[in-house]
C-alpha cells in the first residue's frame, strides 16, 4: 500500500520551489563571498597606500597591520560563517518545507496554551 504525501507526513516541495531556494542560496553565498574578498584584499591595500599601517606600533610593539591579520581576521571570518550559515538556514526553513503547514508564531502559540 502507498501513502500520498499527505498521508506519510511527508512535505513534497515543488521543483519550482526547490529552484527559488536554490537561487536564494547562491545569491546569500555570492554575497558572503563577496563580502570575504574584499575584506582580503583590502589588506594589501592598506599596506601599501598607509605607511603607519605596518610602522607604528600598538601592543607590544606589534603594527596594526599585523595584529589585524593575526587576531581580527579570525573574529572577523568567524563573524561571517555565522552570519552566512544563519541567514542560509533562515532562508532554507522559510522557502522549503512549509508546504500545507500554517505558520504559527511563538506569540500565537504562547497566547492559546492559556496560564500556566
Amino acid at each position: 500500500m502507498t501513502l500520498s504525501s499527505q498521508e506519510d507526513g511527508e512535505t513534497r516541495d515543488t521543483p519550482d520551489e526547490v529552484d527559488a531556494a536554490f537561487r536564494t542560496q547562491r545569491r546569500v553565498a555570492l554575497t558572503y563571498f563577496g563580502v570575504f574578498l574584499v575584506v582580503v584584499a583590502a589588506f594589501p591595500v592598506l599596506s601599501t597606500s598607509l605607511d603607519w599601517w605596518l610602522d607604528s606600533r600598538l601592543i607590544g610593539d606589534l603594527s596594526p597591520g599585523f595584529l589585524t591579520v593575526a587576531v581580527g581576521l579570525y573574529i572577523l571570518f568567524a563573524a561571517i560563517g555565522i552570519a552566512a550559515a544563519t541567514l542560509s538556514s533562515s532562508v532554507e526553513s522559510q522557502m522549503l518545507g512549509a508546504q500545507g503547514e500554517p505558520h504559527t508564531g511563538d506569540s500565537d502559540s504562547a497566547a492559546s496554551a492559556g496560564p500556566p
